[in-house]
């Protein structure tokens, strides 16, 4: 998809409906400022000396009230982007004619500048629509601005019953915020509809991207910083390039089915699917044994802890799809089955849930014309805090032991997710609150007529939902998870990660590796995108051995540079696996490198363009033999058996480092100083500071002045450091500590070392050279 033109509109989209949202509540008398005091006169509000409609009084409380717990901005951002999000998804709906009258309401296909609907208001059969006011308006035929409002707040009324989630009841207090002025030449509308190419809105996948561009900005104010709860989803949301996604569901859900199913003509359909590698007997028998004779498409799992636009979630349905109509379904059958049944995510953020439900619906509404009218109740949902949930007052009104309850149950599910839109599907449900999950789910579904048990009944029942998905199994978990290190997560992360995930707690990402193995079936899938950083680093190598000794790599791509072209190819360097949950003995997993290709690949056709012969067949156990376990899969046997030798460290000596402190004045480029003023006895001596990558040899451009009187500062000063006379002049291999390749490189004795990277001296020429060969 070509995502420059959505690049562009999403941003200043963003700022234009924050702007109309925020002149739409000036105008009623709340701002920045303050809120104003209104006043009810019989059929009138009054507001600041103005006068609007009485019917409007409940809602604006209701906006005030939302103001004053959220803030002004807060709640101007979200507004905006629901109307965003409807408008977004009113215009996907009427170019693909999923709106049942037919009739397109943001534009015109005749590219009229008037929205096509003005033109048959009077025909119109929407729910709620007073069908009288519509004929007087249009009578008038001076208010097509009020006319068109009418019909857009009509349209978004009849597609509650669909999405809920998306398009609330008339009368909530985002209606009152409907921006203004939608058929102006400059309109939002307008905006929408010119912006974007018709060609565009084809496939489903617009949709993440302009999520993803509208964040941007917000995105760029708080990463690298320490990041409050709230700033989480903007600074980790990522949209996952379609080819990744694709890879992940073929070999988790894709390989469960063709495990059981090897003869299915699904394989013809995976092209990101790779075939296991050969194993042997015992390893076939292993396999066997936690491979199910037969599988029910109805009683297949699969969720996205962290679904954001629904992206995986849209990929896993065209899978189930092929699933069921193998199995003989009726395509129209299928949708409600698929989202009722299979498809699960969770997802902190609102508007995020929001849209993969949307996207779903739209999958779906593909393949049965008559879905919006099925109440389809979809598995996908934005976590909730219990923040205001009133145990004490539910205990008082209701007898809770009828249900099989307890208040102690009750405040137990409270203090679980006090701080659900932080940690997300990171928590995890005691076992014993688990159990009593189905009791707390009848009393959330108890009919009370009192509104204040009621409403307290509604946030028990979007807890227990929420809880219920956390403590379900599923056997195919698929997520591209947040990234976030230690630097920027808040006090509450760092200390929730330490006390939960305490081998992973480096990074989010990791976190959520750990977490999806215990969201997953035994004999289950996690499949994940992640920074590569743990297939190697020493910060994961805890959570890495816990991986290798325990669950089994089924195949892995390492991705390397432009894994996520929307961003600096320099910055996310991805890998993406998917493991049993299981460890399988000697099982040999398949690996492919795409990150020998050049930086600016494009890693969707390397992969596709690699023959299996050029695939590395690995069993993770070797890996275990290597210091460290880092998952080095190109390694030969021979090589590794190198770590069975004497340790380097049994033979090197390493010293600190040279610092002078003041490099302008005590530094210099070789080629800057007389040949005659270098070497040992002269002033000048060559200098090994760390520097770009390469091997065996190089980086000896720099001289330091190393007259005594030099060498005495060095000593002097206390922002300097000088290292022991024994380690000048001293042959030595050194390497850049912070690199993408790991390259040594040989120092001869005619100088001193700036070790900005490690420095190894060496006993005698023989052991360096031996060194150099096994390095």
């Amino acid at each position: 998809m070509n995502t420059s033109q959505l690049k562009s509109y999403a941003p200043q989209a963003r700022r234009a409906f924050i702007a109309a949202v925020t002149a739409q509540a000036a105008r009623i008398g709340i701002s920045a400022s303050g809120i104003e005091p209104a006043k009810v006169q019989g059929d009138l509000l009054l507001v600041g000396g103005q006068a609007f409609p009485r019917s409007i009084s409940d809602t604006r409380t209701k906006l005030a009230g939302r103001v004053k717990a959220d803030g002004f901005e807060a709640t101007m951002d979200a507004i905006a982007y629901t109307w965003f999000n409807r408008l977004v998804a009113i215009r996907y709906m009427e170019l693909h004619g999923y709106l049942g009258h037919g009739y397109r309401v943001l534009s015109h296909p005749g590219g009229q500048a008037r929205p096509e609907i003005l033109d048959h208001a009077a025909e119109l059969e929407l729910s709620g629509l007073d069908r009288a006011r519509v004929v007087e308006l249009k009578l008038d035929g001076t208010k097509d601005q009020e006319l068109y409002r009418l019909l857009l707040l009509a349209q978004c009324n009849a597609l509650h019953k669909a999405m809920p989630f998306l398009f609330e009841r008339i009368g909530d207090e985002t209606e009152l915020l409907l921006p203004a002025n939608l058929l102006h030449s400059d309109s939002l509308v307008r905006q929408l509809v010119q912006a974007i190419d018709e060609s565009t809105w084809d496939d489903i996948e617009i949709i993440g991207w302009l999520y993803q561009f509208y964040i941007s900005e917000k995105k760029d104010q708080v990463i690298g910083k320490v990041v409050k709860s709230e700033d989480i989803p903007a600074a980790t949301q990522l949209f996952t390039p379609n080819w990744i996604v694709k890879y992940m569901v073929q070999n988790s859900l894709g390989a469960q089915w063709l495990a059981t199913y090897p003869g299915s003509p699904l394989r013809g359909q995976m092209e990101y699917y790779i075939e296991p590698a050969e194993q042997t007997d015992d390893v076939k028998a292993q396999l066997a044994a936690i491979t199910p004779d037969a599988l029910e498409p109805e009683e297949l799992t699969l969720i996205d802890p962290a679904c954001g636009s629904g992206h995986i979630l849209v990929e896993a349905y065209d899978l189930f799809r092929a699933i069921y109509l193998e199995r003989g379904y009726r395509r129209r059958d299928v949708p409600r089955l698929i989202l009722e049944k299979n498809l699960f995510g969770l997802d902190i953020d609102g508007r995020a849930a929001q849209l993969t439900g949307f996207a779903l619906m739209m999958k779906g509404r593909g393949d049965d014309r008559r879905l919006f009218e099925r109440g389809v109740k979809l598995n996908v949902m934005a976590l909730v805090d219990s923040g205001g949930f009133d145990v004490e007052g539910l205990a008082r009104s209701l007898k809770l032991a009828d249900y099989g309850v307890h208040s102690r149950d009750l405040t137990a599910l409270k203090l679980l997710f006090e701080h659900a839109t932080t940690f997300g599907s990171l928590i995890q449900v005691p076992e014993g609150l688990a159990e009593k999950l189905p009791a707390l789910r009848r009393l959330g579904e108890d009919t009370s007529q009192d509104l204040f048990v009621s409403e307290g009944l509604k946030r028990l029942g979007s807890l227990v939902q929420q809880a219920e998905l956390l403590a379900a199994q599923y056997d195919a978990v698929v997520a591209n998870p947040p990234y976030m290190g230690g630097k920027g997560m808040n006090a509450l992360v760092k200390v929730f990660v330490k006390d939960h995930f305490s081998y992973a707690k480096s990074d989010l990402f990791a976190c959520f590796v750990e977490r999806g193995f215990s969201f997953a079936r035994d004999a289950g899938h996690n499949a994940m995108v992640t920074m590569q950083s743990w297939m190697f680093l020493s910060s994961f190598e805890a959570m890495r051995r816990r991986v290798l000794q325990e669950k089994t790599i089924r195949t892995m791509i390492q991705i390397g540079f432009n894994s996520f072209p929307s961003l600096n190819s320099k910055v996310a360097l991805a890998a993406s696996f998917s493991a049993l949950n299981q460890r399988v003995r000697e099982y040999n997993g398949t690996y492919v490198d795409l990150n020998s290709a050049p930086q600016s690949a494009d890693k969707n056709r390397v992969f596709l363009e690699q023959e299996p012969s050029e695939y590395y067949r690995v069993s993770a156990d070797r890996f275990q033999n290597i210091t460290g376990s880092p998952i080095a899969y190109w390694l030969s046997a021979k090589m590794i058996d190198t770590f069975s030798l004497p340790s380097l460290g049994s033979q090197i000596t390493t010293e600190g480092q040279n610092k002078t402190a003041d490099n302008e004045q005590f530094l210099r480029l070789h080629w800057e100083v007389s040949n005659h003023a270098v070497g040992r006895g002269n002033r000048w001596v060559f200098y090994a500071k760390g520097g770009p990558y390469r091997k065996w040899f190089g980086n000896l451009e720099c001289l330091v002045d190393w007259s005594q009187s030099a060498v005495e500062h060095y000593r002097r000063s206390a922002r300097c450091r000088i290292v022991g006379e024994q380690f000048w002049f001293q042959p030595g291999v050194t390497w850049t500590d912070i690199s993408i390749a790991f390259g040594a490189r040989y120092l001869p004795g005619i100088g001193t070392f700036d070790m900005s990277g490690p420095t190894a001296f060496f006993r005698d020429e023989e052991q360096l050279w031996t060194a150099l060969g096994i390095l």
